[in-house]
């Protein structure tokens, strides 16, 4: 199946925010929220706006907030470039290139996901080197976790998220390779999420999924949920991993929400102390309870990548195309132990 996932994202609708340079400014915006039940309201300040932290980015990506320097962590995957923004500073260069340096074959090159680790250290998923690595964050040295599965090399990993154990879950889809599918590099003949243990071992949960995207767990950790970037089937499922048959259900349909002023597929996701996921997708975050009831969307202007809360934990973070937002809510972002 053919797929321009770049072009149907990327598109903006036009409305949100004007943005000049990459310093931070205060917009005033008419209308960003839209209700669909009252229950958005306990979570959502409707006298919040946005604010923008910075701008010019080709595909801002892979938010991850450090509550030890108070800062955030983000990619920019075509730029292959890793940002880190915290207050004091605004935005900077962390790593450059994030990705691999040797771009031949790859669509994209740099590094997608980011979610930080305890002691001071990050794991990241690198299209370019197509592997799971940590970053020490005072040496910038990196160590591969995996780039493998029954010998042949991963796709492009490109999310993930870490359980109270220390297992690592994360989607390889074909994003960082040119050709996609039909690229020459591609050794898998799916697109994977997978399971690593502590112990190093890798599991195979789903390969049935057409382009796996973002991972989120629930609070009590029983649900991995799964989005899948494919306009043909824009769908968030639910895997139920107390379930030894690791069966995929459909959770939430995003097919009625793909119209042209509202760019975006499912992609990155974050869930809050209540259970309630913030899931990127058509025309901005929607708002989902733990039973798939949705509450309503934060309208975003241009397709929204991906989502994380930060500093008290009532800021959301998203990565907006080529922007980096921040938006004060009423609930909190789950806490992940240190």
């Amino acid at each position: 199946m053919k797929i321009d996932r770049r072009t149907l994202l990327a598109s903006s609708a036009g409305f949100l925010i004007s943005c000049t340079g990459r310093n931070s400014e205060r917009s005033e915006i008419p209308k960003i929220y839209e209700s669909y039940d009252p229950k958005f309201w306990d979570l959502i300040d409707r006298s919040q706006g946005f604010e923008t932290l910075g701008s010019g980015y080709g595909w801002a990506e892979g938010p991850t907030w450090d509550p030890n320097t108070q800062s955030l962590y983000f990619t920019d995957v075509p730029g292959n470039i890793a940002y880190k923004w915290n207050s004091q500073s605004g935005v900077t260069e962390f790593l450059n290139p994030s990705g691999s340096s040797l771009t031949d074959g790859f669509r994209e090159a740099g590094a997608n996901g980011l979610l930080y680790d305890h002691a001071g250290q990050i794991l990241m998923c690198n299209h370019g080197k197509r592997a799971l690595q940590l970053v020490d964050l005072k040496t910038l040295e990196r160590t591969d976790l995996a780039s493998h599965y029954n010998g042949k090399k991963f796709n492009s990993p490109n999310d993930l998220i870490k359980d109270n154990h220390g297992t690592i879950y994360f989607t390889d889809p074909p994003y960082g390779l040119e050709g996609l599918n039909l690229s020459a590099l591609k050794e898998l003949d799916f697109n994977g999420v997978y399971k690593l243990q502590p112990n190093s071992t890798i599991y195979l949960l789903v390969k049935e999924l057409t382009y796996p995207n973002g991972v989120a767990l629930s609070p009590d950790q029983k649900y991995l949920y799964i989005t899948q970037s494919d306009p043909e089937a824009p769908f968030l499922f639910r895997l139920d991993l107390n379930n030894p048959d690791l069966t995929l259900e459909p959770w939430i349909d995003f097919s009625k929400y793909l119209l042209p002023n509202f760019p975006g597929l499912p992609d990155g996701m974050v869930v809050d102390e209540k259970g309630n996921i913030f899931v990127t997708g058509p025309g901005g975050i929607f708002i989902a309870q733990a039973d798939g009831t949705l509450l309503g969307r934060i309208l975003t202007g241009k397709a929204s990548a991906n989502c994380t809360f930060g500093e008290d934990g009532h800021t959301l973070f998203v990565t907006n195309h080529d922007r980096l937002l921040k938006l004060r809510t009423k609930t909190k972002g789950l806490q992940r132990p240190a």
